[in-house]
């Protein structure tokens, strides 16, 4: 026999539903030799976020000679992208230490629209969502002269090389470019100078930001 319509349970339209938490979460964006590391340095500073870099994560691994990182030196070494499954994941393990975070700075990643797929869901697990994607624009000579002259001084070898550079510049322009479209689709998409003065490039970051924020 069917319940009265009064006396069925209706309680689900009645369950509280979540409030997004507020951060402040940051893509920063931009080619090999864009400044990235450096602005976001200072960002974390101003604004009090973690930064979580995809390089810094895999050289760590690299210099402690793990699984992960020998499977990333056999691609970064060659100016390849590591492969999106290995990225995410460890990207994924890292966020998930700072439970407590007021917000993120990820710094080299997404790279591509799979990783800007799997990032929406990771803080959208986390009941956040990413504020905006900041991209460093710089010209590709520019970025050469950044890159040789770093090199010099990290003795970093995927730095020293013409040849290895160029190939990072064009992976770069062919698999990691397109995720900006990701992003202006859902109109959190800047582009801010990356050539000129650290500081003035930082307070052009920081206006954006602060847009938002």
């Amino acid at each position: 026999m069917k319940r009265p319509a009064e006396l069925r349970d209706v309680s689900f339209l009645y369950s509280p539903q979540q409030t997004k938490i507020a951060m402040l979460n940051i893509v920063l964006f931009g080619p090999p030799g864009s400044g990235k590391g450096t602005q976001a340095a200072k960002l974390v500073e101003k604004y009090n976020l973690v930064h979580l870099s995809t390089g810094d994560i895999f050289r760590a691994n690299i210099k402690g000679e793990t699984e992960l990182g020998k499977l990333a030196k056999s691609y970064m070494d060659k100016g390849q992208l590591v492969p999106d499954e290995v990225t995410v994941d460890i990207l994924k393990s890292e966020a998930s230490k700072y439970a407590d975070a007021k917000g993120f700075i990820f710094d080299g990643f997404p790279r591509t629209t799979f990783q800007a797929e799997e990032l929406d869901k990771y803080m959208s697990s986390r009941n956040t969502s990413i504020t905006l994607m900041l991209s460093l624009e710089v010209n590709e000579e520019e970025l050469k002269t950044r890159l040789l002259l770093r090199g010099k001084d990290s003795g970093r070898p995927d730095d020293q090389n013409p040849e290895v550079i160029q190939k990072r510049i064009d992976v770069y322009n062919k698999e990691t470019a397109p995720a900006k479209e990701f992003y202006t689709k859902q109109n959190k998409y800047s582009a801010v100078n990356g050539v000129g003065a650290i500081d003035d490039i930082f307070g052009s970051l920081c206006t954006e930001i602060d847009k938002v924020n």
